[in-house]
Order: C-alpha cells, then sequence, then structure tokens
C-alpha cells in the first residue's frame, strides 16, 4: 500500500496537538514498558502496522523481552504480566473496544485496584492517544518497518 499523505505537513497545529498529548503521556509517571504495551495491545487490536512495528521496536530497545512482546495478544493466557500490567491491559482493551462491553463498572473496579485516580486518568489518555495514532497511520497509510527507535534501556 502506498502512503496516502504526510499528516503531519497537511495540517502541522493538528499534529502538534496530538504530539503534545503524547508528550504528557510520556511524561505523566507511568511506567515506560507499561505505557508501551499499551500502545503494541491497542495496535494489535486495531490492526496498526505502523504502530506495531514502532513500538515493539521501541520496547525491545527499552529492554522488554522477545517472550513478553510475543504473547501480548494472549496475555490473559500467560504468566508473563504483573497484576498492574493485567490490569492496564484489561483497561486497554475495554476501552479501545468501547462499542462492545462500554467498560462496566466490574472493570472499572478491579482495574481501580491498581490504579490512583490520576494514574487512571492517564492511563486512559495514553489509551486515547494510541487510539488516535493508529487511525492518522491507518487512514493515511503509514508504512511500516521504517521507523528507527531512539530509545535508550531503562535502568
Amino acid at each position: 500500500m502506498e502512503e496516502r499523505l504526510k499528516y503531519p505537513k497537511a495540517a502541522p497545529r493538528g499534529y502538534r496537538a496530538m504530539a503534545a498529548l503524547q508528550d504528557y503521556v510520556d511524561d505523566c509517571g507511568l511506567e515506560p514498558l507499561l505505557l508501551e504495551l499499551v500502545k503494541m495491545r491497542v495496535s494489535q487490536i486495531n490492526g496498526c502496522a505502523y504502530c506495531i512495528d514502532m513500538h515493539s521496536k521501541d520496547a525491545r530497545a527499552m529492554g522488554e523481552s522477545e517472550q513478553r512482546l510475543y504473547e501480548l495478544n494472549a496475555w490473559r493466557e500467560t504468566p508473563f504480566y504483573t497484576a498492574r500490567e493485567r490490569a492496564a491491559l484489561l483497561w486497554t482493551e475495554e476501552l479501545t473496544l468501547i462499542s462492545q462491553g462500554h467498560a462496566p463498572d466490574a472493570v472499572y473496579e478491579e482495574v481501580r485496584q491498581y490504579f490512583s485516580e490520576e494514574e487512571l486518568v492517564n492511563l486512559t489518555l495514553a489509551i486515547v492517544a494510541i487510539n488516535g495514532w493508529n487511525r492518522l497511520a491507518i487512514g493515511f497509510r503509514s508504512q511500516p518497518g521504517i521507523y528507527q527507535s531512539t530509545k535508550k534501556p531503562l535502568s
């Protein structure tokens, strides 16, 4: 597939607004690898090849294991994720697939056990951001494979 257009050039103010939201999310205090798992899972659900490529590269560069990345789409079936990560992935799926379940109270209460109110808002903003990026990348056919990570291993 050919790239349809370069959306940052076509609407630079809109792109800067999205980038500002992403900057906030990246600096909100949530664990960087947790955020990468969220970005990957949303991108898997939405089928965004560009974002899957980007966030798998970033996660690996930051020290994430291949095993956890490979098993992410089956996270419920594996022992590789912490309770907090599982809660984040559950919330990620509920909000990305919002029309299917409308984030029921039982899910909210489960997730709330692992995140403060501020963290839950920040996690939700992270999910909103990556869903937005997915729609831009899919809609305008951003080309996977060209992204090169500049992330550093976490200490």
